[in-house]
């Protein structure tokens, strides 16, 4: 075993530069070799998972020694020129912090607003309207088949706008849920807001026209980040 040697390597599909420490060995006999071999492949997978960065070796095969040569490199990154220094604090930025504050309170104002709002109603009044358990309206709002947003304090609100002209929930709901994240807020959003894609009209207007169709490709289209 040849004693340990520094040597520099710059790793290979990163563009940050690395430090390495090589240690090399001279095996003469192929069986040998091949032991070793996958003993240093093993170790290098558990060193890996163990520093949390890339490790590696390189092997070297010399016919005219009959020998081969197994290099591990343990890669570690360092500062590069150009890297931008960051100059941390410790401190979080006061004025930062109150703006987000105060846009979180706005939102919070905003959610009570539509919450409280008269087309809202409780899960017990929204299950006497369509006839069935407030159990079984729970059920379907987590499924995504009725819409309901979350109001804090007030508990799920059901808009009651949400039903066809036969007083059944919009059929493409499901799919508006499953398109947006199933996110209950993303879907009312969605269905208030005006799209040009839907020639100015909100979601809910569109799905009131019955047109799910065009409903549904301005739902993808939000989904993927597509311009509207």
């Amino acid at each position: 075993m040849a004693a340990p040697k520094r040597s520099n390597h710059s790793g290979t599909g990163s563009h940050s530069a690395v430090a390495a420490l090589s240690f090399t060995a001279k095996l003469p006999a192929q069986a040998a070799f091949k032991k070793v071999l996958l003993e240093r492949y093993q170790e290098a997978i558990a060193r890996s998972r163990k520093i949390g960065h890339r490790v590696s070796f390189r092997v070297e095969v010399d016919p005219t020694a009959g020998a081969q040569t197994i290099t591990p490199v343990e890669e570690q990154p360092i500062a590069s020129d150009d890297t931008f220094p960051v100059e941390d604090t410790g401190k979080p930025d006061a004025e930062l912090e109150a703006a987000l504050a105060e846009a979180r309170a706005r939102g919070r104002k905003r959610v009570a607003e539509i919450v409280a709002g008269e087309d809202m109603l409780s899960a017990d009044a929204f299950a006497k309207l369509l006839g069935m358990s407030r159990v079984t309206v729970n059920a379907r709002r987590q499924t995504g088949q009725v819409l309901g947003i979350d109001g804090a304090k007030r508990g799920f609100r059901f808009p009651i706008w949400q039903l066809d002209k036969d007083g059944r929930p919009f059929g493409a709901l499901p799919a508006l849920h499953a398109m947006l994240g199933n996110s209950a807020w993303a879907v009312y959003r969605f269905l208030v807001s005006r799209h040009g894609v839907l020639d100015g009209r909100t979601g809910l207007r569109a799905l009131q026209q019955g047109d799910d169709a065009a409903v549904l490709a301005a739902a993808e289209g939000m989904a993927r980040g597509d311009f509207d």
